[in-house]
């Protein structure tokens, strides 16, 4: 069925606990964030429409509660990169290290240690967030692999189920990004460009392997996240209904927040715990293979500016590069 295993991933999300409170605190903080921002709105546009008559009020009000939640949007949006560095990453580069057999610190010195480690790898968390940009658009590239096999078979309906096939697979590989990354971490190499180039190759020659799993991985997390948000439906309903005016569809996306939140802070370690099992297990005595590496440097811009960055950082690192001296 699936070649993770579900105790092996808890256990490691358990020696990894400061990582999984850092989560929590922030995926949580910034649903919160987004509910207080999207009431501050309301009580601001609530306040202005006391000059006008009650439907002007409730026109003020409702679009101080979506200026409230864009404004809120927009500084994540700026964020992620730091997100990405602090967060996700230093997540990757414990679970490595365990996977590896290696002894973590605990508590604070946990994070510390992950820390130093990725800025070590990734000096700058804007090289990090290209990389994380580039290895996304290979996967998407790999992952329509599975879309054209199914349009050329003589099947009824399937061009339609394709379509449904992508979808479903775009949600499925939004977990194996970071297992690229947990490669390029591993290698302890340099050239982060390079290992992560490495390890798209080898994906893209098991990746009927990594799709299944991801594929039932992508069933649990978000069917465990679909019933969270009905669970918080009630208490999303409360917090609408204690804000100022009514707000009809923000019960609805207080709960999309909070199921957001708990998927982003619980379920997704989990998910990248049993990537990062499957992955290292069936690349274990592998190596590249050059027809998948030309294939891919065929079907995928994205790969080809890796591999361009790969050779750049190559060149740039020769000792006989006027740029490789010291000043």
């Amino acid at each position: 069925m699936w070649d993770f295993s579900i105790g092996g991933a808890m256990g490691m999300m358990g020696r990894t606990l400061p990582f999984i409170l850092l989560r929590m605190a922030v995926y949580f903080g910034i649903a919160l964030g987004y509910i207080l921002a999207t009431g501050t709105g309301a009580g601001i546009g609530w306040g202005v429409g006391g000059f006008g008559d009650e439907e002007f009020r409730a026109s003020t009000t409702m679009w101080g509660s979506f200026a409230g939640f864009g404004v809120f949007g927009a500084i994540m949006y700026w964020a992620r990169e730091y997100i990405l560095y602090i967060v996700k990453a230093g997540h990757i580069a414990v679970l490595v290290e365990l996977i590896d057999g290696k002894t973590m610190p605990q508590g604070r010195g946990q994070i510390d240690h992950a820390t130093a480690e990725v800025k070590a790898r990734f000096p700058q968390a804007s090289v990090l967030f290209l990389l994380d940009q580039l290895i996304r658009g290979v996967i998407r590239a790999i992952s329509g692999l599975a879309r054209g096999i199914l349009t050329v078979l003589p099947v009824p309906g399937a061009q339609q189920l394709a379509a449904i096939l992508s979808a479903f697979l775009r949600v499925a590989v939004g977990f194996i990004d970071e297992v690229i990354l947990a490669h390029a971490i591993r290698s302890r190499s340099d050239n982060s460009w390079d290992s992560a180039r490495e390890a798209l190759v080898l994906y893209g020659q098991n990746w009927k392997v990594m799709l299944k799993n991801a594929a039932w991985l992508a069933l649990i997390v978000y069917g465990l996240g679909f019933l969270v948000f009905l669970v918080m439906l009630a208490p999303a309903a409360l917090v609408v209904y204690l804000m100022p005016g009514a707000w009809a569809a923000g019960g609805v996306v207080f709960a999309l927040l909070f199921a957001w939140s708990v998927k982003a802070a619980l379920l997704e370690p989990f998910a990248i715990a049993c990537m990062m099992q499957v992955f290292f297990r069936t690349i274990e005595g592998q190596q590249p293979n050059p027809e998948w590496e030309a294939r891919l440097e065929q079907m995928s811009g994205k790969f080809r500016k890796l591999k361009e960055r790969a050779l750049g950082e190559v060149e740039a690192s020769r000792p006989d590069n006027p740029a490789s001296r010291p000043a």
